[in-house]
């Protein structure tokens, strides 16, 4: 979370994971995005302190406890590198799940806009040449669906940056009532900085649309025949993805709304080749360091939440350990009392 005033939100609701049924046991770990008893108990176990970066020494990925609207700490943890894929998941100015917090309040509509322009510009001092920007973002349908229209306005001031794409993630559950449409999609903004390259990638789902003929080389040909795959190619709109819950390996346990893995790799496929730098300015879950990880990319990411930092680091240190990309419904914070991991 790149500003603690600034709240990270997402449009679909998730489940509660302050209580967790399996079986007849029942686990307890309360959104750590809230203020309270569990967060103090937790901050004297993270292991960074303000403008600290933690550097990997496995692969060489850098997980900082710094801020993205300040340039020296952006400065900090790059070293002079620069990235080639840059994927950001800032908080999203809309108030959801019934629970404010400092990080789950919603700030005036200027004040969000000037943090957006701030952390986009020092995102841009660092990106190569050629470079892909992807940007998650929500909008608030009880406020004219701001900020994703105001963003997207604001990111044509920056003459770098050229539209490439607007994606939408449908997400298998949402909210709503029986009076409006329910709430399903995420929103991804896909920029690029030159001409970077770019690669295709194809789904899960099998290619079954027919009746669609052309004439190639004087013989009358139809769609499946001249597919490079058997499966179709994800498209804007992407809807074999699942949403994180506490039954899916993946889970974090106290981090509400984190993308799913399968997301951020197909991010990282797409766009960038092994070795190449991924930066994520607002780790939170540490999902990107995680897909970097699995397809050989190296990453830096910090959030200025010393508990999300720590989560980020540890969620590394596990797969180094175990090959399990989260905790599923265990506590990450397994030295905490009252929150032992089974």
């Amino acid at each position: 979370m790149a500003n603690n005033q600034l709240g990270r939100n997402i449009d679909v609701a998730e489940p509660d994971q302050s209580t967790v049924q399996q079986g007849k046991t029942k686990e307890k770990l309360q959104r750590l995005d809230v203020e309270g008893e569990l967060r103090s108990q937790i901050l004297p176990h993270c292991r960074l302190k303000p403008g600290e970066v933690w550097n990997d020494p496995v692969n060489g990925h850098r997980v900082g406890l710094l801020d993205a609207t300040s340039v020296d700490h952006v400065l900090k943890i790059m070293q002079g590198e620069k990235a080639a894929l840059l994927i950001n998941d800032p908080p999203y100015n809309v108030v959801v799940g019934n629970r404010k917090s400092s990080s789950l309040s919603k700030a005036n509509l200027r004040q969000y806009l000037d943090f957006t322009r701030t952390w986009a510009g020092n995102a841009l001092r660092i990106t190569a040449k050629d470079s892909h920007f992807y940007l998650w973002l929500g909008a608030d349908g009880k406020d004219h669906f701001q900020p994703l229209p105001d963003v997207m306005v604001l990111l044509r001031d920056f003459s770098e940056l050229t539209s490439r794409n607007l994606i939408t993630m449908r997400n298998q559950r949402g909210y709503g009532s029986q009076n409006n449409w329910m709430w399903v999609r995420q929103e991804l903004l896909h920029y690029v900085v030159g001409n970077p390259p770019f690669r295709v990638v194809y789904t899960d789902i099998p290619k079954i649309l027919r009746g669609y003929y052309k004439d190639v080389d004087g013989q009358r040909t139809e769609n499946l025949e001249r597919g490079k795959s058997d499966n179709i190619r994800p498209g804007n709109v992407w809807v074999d993805i699942q949403q994180v819950f506490y039954r899916l390996e993946e889970n974090v346990p106290g981090c509400y709304a984190q993308k799913p893995l399968k997301a951020i790799e197909r991010i990282i496929e797409t766009s960038s080749h092994p070795d190449d730098l991924v930066v994520d300015f607002f780790s939170h879950a540490g999902t990107t360091l995680i897909a970097g990880e699995r397809l050989g990319r190296r990453v830096y990411t910090f959030d200025n939440d010393p508990i999300f930092a720590e989560l980020t680091i540890r969620r590394l240190e596990q797969y180094y350990k175990t090959k399990k990309t989260g905790w599923q419904w265990n506590n990450p914070f397994s030295e905490i009392k009252g929150h032992k991991d089974r």
